[in-house]
């Protein structure tokens, strides 16, 4: 089902799900195969206090998807439940730092199934511990909200946060991809690619548009614009 996607993109826009209509799902994966991949919030109602879908929700919308899946997991224990997304066949699993013990166990185990392992952190959680490990990961997501639910305002302050960790991925030559989730839209997507972000995720800005085809090319090539990818290595 899933078309082919540029890896080496210069930035990526990938809908969140939790703005799609959940009784229509193979029709509203459909409108988004202009995207890069979709991005599929797994939460526990304990590590954040929403519920949202379970591994057998996540294989039905990898079956049904026309873009990868970009897995966010907000949820305690990742250790135990991360290698079954992608197992699942999810191209990027990302799990939270505040509930790993091992982070770098999770994401070689993560990298050995065959996925892409990525890490993300909260708005209020410093990135400097990941400095040291960042060959680690393929993926950072600076959460602009606080995770847990969709339709959040964008919080500008995590921006330091991002531009520190864009400019330490430049001085170690990293490959890492820096991505952004919460509030993202036409007007906030500038100010994160211009900190560095270069995958963005936006959920009500693209399955609340009336053609969100259109507006995924208008957020990617508006990210595009901004961004300053400075020569790595």
């Amino acid at each position: 089902m899933h078309a082919d996607h540029d890896a080496t993109a210069e930035v990526r826009i990938n809908p969140s799900i939790l703005a799609a209509d959940f009784v229509h799902m193979a029709d509203e994966l459909a409108r988004i195969a202009a995207a890069d991949f979709v991005h599929v919030d797994v939460m526990d109602n304990h590590f954040v206090p929403n519920l949202t879908f379970g591994p057998q929700m996540v294989q039905r919308i990898f079956d049904t998807s026309p873009v990868p899946l970009d897995v966010h997991l907000m949820i305690d224990d990742p250790e135990r439940w991360a290698p079954g997304y992608a197992e699942i066949g999810a191209a990027s699993v990302t799990f939270h730092l505040e509930a790993a013990t091992e982070p770098v166990a999770i994401a070689r185990r993560l990298r050995a199934i065959g996925a892409r392992a990525g890490v993300a952190v909260k708005p209020a959680t410093p990135v400097e511990s990941l400095f040291d490990v960042l060959d680690e990961f393929d993926q950072i997501l600076v959460m602009t909200v606080e995770p847990g639910f969709g339709g959040q305002s964008f919080m500008p302050e995590t921006m330091p946060k991002l531009r520190t960790l864009a400019a330490e991925a430049r001085r170690r030559g990293s490959e890492v991809w820096l991505q952004v989730d919460g509030g993202i839209g036409e007007s906030t997507i500038a100010q994160a690619a211009e900190a560095g972000a270069d995958t963005f995720v936006a959920g009500s800005a693209v399955f609340g548009a009336d053609d969100p085809e259109r507006a995924i090319v208008a957020l990617r090539d508006r990210a595009r614009h901004h961004h300053h990818r400075h020569p790595r290595g």
